[in-house]
């Protein structure tokens, strides 16, 4: 298995043990599986997504988002 194949593989694992345990997961603000994340990340070309996430008051995580942050997308400062 490549070096690629291997990362995408974790990070689908670790995506499925948090949607097995109640974690909501979001991209860009909708829903989405753990396979449509690692789909996203296998396709983008440009970008990084940042992962955002939600914890309760007890300190466990109870949702999870992936951003798309993309240079190309922000607001220049003038200067």
């Amino acid at each position: 298995m490549r070096r690629d194949e291997t990362v995408y593989r974790e990070l689908f694992d670790e995506l499925e043990r948090y949607e097995r345990d109640g974690v909501e997961i979001s991209i860009d603000g909708y829903h989405a599986s753990p396979l449509q994340i690692v789909t996203a990340y296998m396709t983008k070309e440009e970008g990084t997504y940042m992962r955002d996430y939600v914890m309760s008051g007890e300190g466990n995580i109870e949702a999870l988002g992936f951003t798309d942050v993309n240079i190309h997308n922000q607001a220049e400062i003038p200067l």
